[in-house]
Order: structure tokens, then sequence, then C-alpha cells
């Protein structure tokens, strides 16, 4: 259970970046914030061990983001899937 439980804790950390690829010369002016986050667990793992996490945003626009995770072990195992939803917004006063 401590395995499951800090992957799901570092599965929060980065995955909204991929949303923000393209406002990388702006991002200290956005705002994020998690709305939602869904993992589901595939297969057992070492959360101390080596993992590739994959992060893509699909859609992002109207101050909101949808965000897919797959992380997979080193020999290429699909242990977790993520998706979440995150506010990603420019802060108050900001003109682009």
């Amino acid at each position: 259970m401590l395995h499951i439980c800090a992957l799901a804790y570092m599965s929060d950390l980065t995955l909204l970046g991929s949303a923000q690829v393209n406002h990388l010369h702006e991002r200290e002016h956005l705002q994020v914030a998690s709305l939602d986050h869904a993992m589901w667990f595939m297969r057992s793992f070492r959360a101390d061990e080596w993992l590739l996490y994959d992060q893509s945003s699909p859609s992002a626009g109207g101050g909101r983001a949808l965000t897919h995770g797959k992380i997979f072990t080193q020999r290429g195992e699909l242990v977790a899937a993520v998706v979440q939803e995150g506010l990603t917004r420019y802060r108050h006063g900001y003109q682009p």
C-alpha cells in the first residue's frame, strides 16, 4: 500500500505541466490547480524503482485542461493510468 500511496502522490506533481507546454515562457503568470485526479493500478510495482511517466494533454482551453498519463516499469510494463482535469489560467491582472 505504501508504494501505491507514493505513486498516487507523485502522479499529481507534474501532470498538469503537459498542458502548459505551449505557454512555458509565461509559466510564472499561470494559475494551476488540480480539479480531479483518477488513477487505475494495473499490476504491482515498487515506487522506489525506476518508472517512466508518459504524459499528454489532448485538450486545454477556457481555463481548463485535460491530461492523461501512463506509468511504466523499466521492463515496459504498464503499472498505472492517470487522468486529471485541472484549472489552468492566467493570474488576475496579467495580459498575455
